[in-house]
């Protein structure tokens, strides 16, 4: 059902109200601004799918009270984007739900495991791919893209249902609640403006006072970026955003004779950007921002985490378990390195499978073989 009206909307709200589980999924188009532009909603529930157009119903917020229904669970898949729209569309995240790719990695797929492979693999049914990369603001859409929007949801309540199954099965649906709870965390759709010079390429040539321009600059093109709803890029790129603290830019004139940045910048709002970058400039050292770097001291951990990665290949092999799910090669070194505080693999169902056998492995209380072909790991 295309939903191009309130009444429809409202109408298929008040009729999904009665249903288990709401399959969500977005089309947007984020190339010309800061945010992504929501270009389609699509919902089902086990009778239906409603593909709704923003752009044409009044009010999309009657679905709020859907995606805060405790009795309704939400089903995506690979759905951090999906979240991050909803939350700044519509002030919520839906709570309870089940993400299809993440659980997947539970159930021998890879960690990135895409829809239709998913649901090719557990369904047995073959997708269409014809419209994956379609212009979604343009009206009218074709028979061909609407359908390519109902499959994305289509098929999300089967694939729940039978992936639960077998979780349940294996005794690992709740190894997922952290997961899902990670999902619902607020803080993973919210940036802190001044902590975006953390991301900029070449930030590494960047230090002491430099860093704390940048911390600077980056704060005003993440704002002006913001207000303007335009790709950050548009704004500065991090190439310039580097270049400008390099230089210690002091004046509007040392500003513009970095290329490119006369076209972008006003000399209004550049006036304001060096200002800024003098009083950044003029910190204490003590208020100098720091990258968190590896400390350059700490030893190479290579064979350590060589030796590693075989128990935990082989862990995740017995397991039937996607194996940079069970441990991250990050995870791996801050292991080898003594750091056990907040590391994934070191916490509940990861540390039962694999993580106290590495640090038995560390420790010399585990050693590895090989028999033939096979890895034998023997207690010492």
């Amino acid at each position: 059902m295309y939903v191009t009206d309130q009444e429809s909307l409202e109408a298929f709200v008040e009729r999904a109200r009665s249903s288990e589980v709401l399959a969500i999924d977005t089309e947007f188009l984020r190339e010309k601004t800061y945010r992504a532009k929501l270009c389609l909603l699509q919902l089902g529930t086990d009778d239906e799918v409603a593909i709704v157009d923003p752009f044409a119903v009044d009010d999309l917020g009657v679905v709020v009270s859907l995606l805060e229904d405790p009795s309704i669970m939400k089903l995506f898949h690979a759905g951090t984007q999906d979240l991050e729209i909803l939350y700044h569309d519509l002030g919520v995240l839906p709570h309870p739900l089940f993400d299809t790719q993440v659980a997947a990695a539970l159930l021998g797929c890879t960690q990135q495991v895409g829809y239709g492979a998913l649901v090719h693999s557990v369904l047995g049914v073959t997708l269409k791919k014809t419209d994956s990369f379609t212009d979604w603001s343009q009206r009218p859409l074709t028979e061909s893209q609407l359908e390519y929007a109902a499959d994305d949801v289509a098929y999300l309540p089967g694939l729940y249902r039978e992936m639960r199954r077998r979780l349940e099965e294996k005794g690992r649906l709740g190894w997922l609640a952290p997961d899902f709870a990670d999902l619902e965390d607020p803080s993973h759709y919210e940036q802190d403006p001044y902590d975006r010079f953390r991301r900029l390429r070449r930030v590494n040539q960047l230090t002491g006072r430099h860093l704390a321009m940048a911390r600077e600059v980056a704060a005003w093109r993440e704002e002006q970026a913001i207000r303007r709803n335009v790709p950050r890029k548009w704004v500065l790129s991090d190439e310039q955003v580097v270049e400008v603290c390099k230089r210690e830019v002091r004046t509007i004139d040392d500003l513009f004779m970095i290329r490119g940045v006369r076209n972008r910048v006003s000399t209004r709002d550049a006036r304001s950007l060096v200002e800024r970058m003098r009083k950044a400039a003029a910190l204490p050292k003590a208020q100098w921002p720091v990258l968190d770097r590896a400390v350059k001291s700490e030893r190479n951990v290579d064979a350590e985490v060589d030796l590693m990665n075989a128990l935990v290949r082989l862990r995740a092999r017995e397991n039937g378990i996607a194996m940079q799910t069970l441990a991250s090669h990050s995870d791996l070194c801050q292991v080898a390195r003594g750091h056990t505080e907040d590391v994934a693999v070191l916490r509940g169902w990861r540390r039962e499978i694999v993580g106290e056998d590495l640090l038995d492995l560390l420790a010399g209380r585990l050693s590895l073989r090989l028999d033939g072909a096979e890895l034998v790991v023997e207690r010492r």
